[in-house]
């Protein structure tokens, strides 16, 4: 009896062992960047915050510990590997992934990388099967679009920004509408060039358009310049214009209200006005002039006398007058003096 019942107890304690391994089974630790989500029979029950949790042990439960915290990366347009002789990264370029048509009907490579965490664990887990192949898809998806409403010259230039915000703008609504428990963090548009095959022959194009602007910044700035200083000196012509008809209207209306003036006065008394006229006439003419009088009436009476009637005329007024001495000459105190020496 001992024997048997022996036998009976090993296999009892056996199988409490095994039980009680199998409920110890169901413990398990949450990391701090995960999150735990436990299944029952497959089936979504909760979630679970890091730390030491239980679940019922395994098959009726089982726990999924998604990172939520880490930042995930996915490259699209290009592969990051490493050279096996010099240990250095090398980029391979996607053209498959990379080419893109834009709203002006070229072609531009873009090379872009996506940066993303997991929002929502239940979401990520049992929504989308592939996950990661579903943010490339739709990140490459929406970058397609938002380069096809956008010129080239923008994509190559000053636009990167816009273009990212409205890719990752345009990814984060389309990956909520698939409920896919993903947020996209950032969005880096690591290259943007024209294809290989016409890089040169679009820089050359490049070039002679920045030549293009930049004349026609010159002439506009010429043309700033020039046209006001032609709007001040037309108006200056023309004011002065004003001026001068203003002054010869008045002139002409003051010469003709005088000529009114004094014929009037001709009118009222024509031979005191003309008397007075031919005297201020002679008065204007002669005033200047250095003249010779002769008294007609001594000249009669000299005449009749017998005489030339003509006085002989003597420069008083050259008398007077001092002749400037000679170049080099001394002057007359001077002379004087060493004469008296």
């Amino acid at each position: 009896m001992m024997p048997g019942s022996m036998g009976v107890k090993g296999i009892i304690l056996l199988v409490a062992l095994l039980i009680a391994g199998w409920l110890l089974s169901g413990f398990y630790r949450v990391e701090p960047d995960e999150q735990g989500v436990v299944l029952r029979f497959g089936r979504f029950v909760q979630l679970t915050q890091p730390g030491l949790n239980y679940h019922l042990p395994y098959p009726i439960e089982t726990v999924e510990t998604p990172k939520v915290t880490r930042v995930n990366r996915i490259d699209i347009g290009m592969r990051i590997g490493e050279d096996a002789r010099r240990g250095s990264p090398v980029v391979r370029d996607v053209p498959e992934e990379s080419l893109m048509l834009t709203g002006d009907e070229n072609i531009v490579d873009v090379d872009f990388a996506v940066f993303w965490v997991i929002s929502n664990a239940e979401n990520y887990l049992f929504n989308v099967q592939n996950p990661e192949g579903t943010i490339k898809a739709v990140a490459e998806s929406a970058m397609r679009e938002v380069i096809g409403r956008t010129n080239i010259q923008p994509i190559l230039t000053g636009a990167r920004q816009t273009i990212e915000t409205g890719v990752q703008e345009l990814m984060q609504r389309t990956l909520d509408e698939y409920k896919a428990g993903v947020r996209i963090t950032q969005l880096q548009m690591q290259k943007v060039d024209p294809p290989a095959q016409v890089i040169d022959s679009f820089r050359d194009v490049q070039a002679a358009r920045a030549d293009a602007e930049r004349s026609q910044n010159e002439a506009q700035a010429y043309a700033n310049r020039v046209i006001p200083e032609a709007r001040g000196e037309a108006s200056r012509i023309d004011n002065a214009a004003q001026a001068y008809r203003e002054r010869t209207v008045v002139e002409a209306r003051g010469q003709a209200d005088r000529f009114l003036k004094i014929y009037e006065q001709y009118l009222t008394a024509k031979d005191v006005t003309r008397q007075r006229m031919y005297f201020e006439t002679m008065e204007r003419v002669l005033g200047p002039m250095e003249k010779v009088l002769i008294d007609q009436g001594s000249t009669a009476t000299a005449g009749a006398g017998g005489t030339t009637g003509v006085v002989p005329f003597l420069p008083l007024g050259e008398l007077g007058r001092r002749p400037a001495p000679p170049v080099g000459a001394a002057p007359q105190g001077t002379q004087s003096q060493g004469a008296a020496r």
